[in-house]
């Protein structure tokens, strides 16, 4: 007798699993755990067998009919419908893995990976670069089918704007993917690798600095003499003195300030490396920094943007201000503030060690890079107070040598 949706929903289970038949080999099987399975019993070329068509209530009682009857059809055309069932399972399969090896696929699975170890900007670079550049071009490429020189026509699309440097990059960008492809099988080797031989190469352009102390005696005067917003001038006459990046300065909060311990810790997220990144506080820095309180210690940001409370100066106030001082952009930037301090503490004897700690520049090896931090800074505190006296004297200094 043919089953209803009334005996199937009115259906209970028992401690052994039961049959509920509805005629051409469908029936309904209902575990002792209460679920209900719609099953097909049929032969094919002379054996019994038996396939899932799904579970009810997801599957009702008229869908199972129709899936039985069009088993029935493919059994009339020699097709074993559990054969049918695994080849369309494998071409799926095989749709959904290739799906997986196109180019964008594995870079994005490689940036997810990646991402965690880099600041919110230097991610928002990646993944500009590869879905700007590199996707409409290599995207919906498979992997393994991927050769060289269809990076280089990706990459190249930069080079001919006169985009030479950025040309690089992607060739670096490229070549990372790459790898990280060939370490997870989907290719024999580094497809992407030397693509710069086909480039244009880089000028190198270092960022422009002073390093001759007179010079920088000039400088500093020229700093404190200068007539701004308050933010602008009280970062630049902090920044020679940490010598931290321009992101690292600009984004500073009170709250990373130990006033006490004369101590500034800049956060892991907010540092290029990811790791906290502490910076010894001269007793100059410290007067700065109270004369700063009773304008923006109220609230979050040290140097807070004219236009909004809610944000920090920008890095092209800290430029124009420099450029209003006559200093031009092939003679100091903000960034040559790092370079300043790295010559001329390297110049002045102190520890190349102790000066690359306080510069915050990576250390491949983590476990020496956490001893380092404990044990140079003793000397990194002495370095950095005898640095601001030396910046001091150079401030008086009356003539220009």
């Amino acid at each position: 007798m043919p089953l209803t949706d009334t005996a199937i929903r009115t259906a209970k289970p028992t401690d052994k699993a039961v049959k509920l038949f509805d005629g051409g080999g469908l029936y309904l099987e209902i575990a002792p755990s209460g679920g209900k399975w719609w099953r097909l019993k049929y032969r094919f070329q002379g054996k019994e067998k038996r396939i899932s068509l799904g579970t009810y209530p997801t599957v009702s009682l008229k869908d199972a009919r129709e899936r039985r009857e069009q088993a029935k059809r493919l059994i009339e055309q020699g097709i074993d419908p559990s054969n049918q069932r695994k080849e369309a399972k494998a071409a799926a399969a095989a749709i959904e893995q290739e799906q997986n090896t196109t180019f964008e696929a594995v870079a994005r699975d490689w940036f997810s990976k990646k991402r965690n170890a880099w600041t919110p900007g230097h991610q928002k670079k990646i993944l500009s670069r590869l879905e700007n550049q590199l996707f409409p071009i290599l995207g919906d490429k498979l992997f393994p089918a991927l050769e060289p020189a269809d990076f280089l026509t990706a990459i190249q699309k930069a080079e001919s704007r006169g985009a030479i440097e950025t040309a690089h990059r992607l060739a670096q960008l490229c070549g990372q993917v790459s790898r990280y492809a060939r370490i997870v099988g989907l290719t024999r080797y580094d497809v992407a690798a030397g693509l710069t031989e086909a480039l244009t190469p880089v000028q190198t352009n270092h960022y422009a600095t002073i390093t001759d102390p007179a010079e920088v005696g000039h400088l500093l005067r020229a700093i404190d003499e200068y007539a701004g917003e308050p933010s602008i001038c009280f970062a630049l006459k902090v920044l020679p003195f940490v010598f931290v990046r321009s992101v690292e300065l600009r984004g500073a909060e009170w709250r990373e300030f130990d006033f006490e311990s004369a101590t500034w810790i800049i956060p892991a997220e907010r540092m290029k490396m990811k790791r906290p990144h502490t910076v010894p506080l001269a007793h100059q820095v410290i007067t700065l920094l109270n004369d700063l309180h009773s304008l923006t210690g109220s609230g979050r940001y040290l140097f807070p943007s004219l236009f909004s409370a809610s944000r920090p100066i920008s890095d092209m106030g800290l430029l124009n201000a420099l450029r209003r001082m006559g200093y031009a952009k092939g003679v100091m930037t903000i960034h040559g503030f790092r370079s300043l301090a790295s010559t001329l503490l390297n110049e002045q004897g102190y520890r190349a060690d102790v000066i690359e700690a306080q510069l915050a520049h990576g250390e491949k090896n983590a476990i020496r890079a956490a001893y380092n931090h404990a044990e140079y800074l003793p000397e990194r505190r002495q370095m950095m107070q005898e640095w601001a006296d030396y910046l001091d004297e150079l401030k008086t200094e009356n003539n220009l040598a």
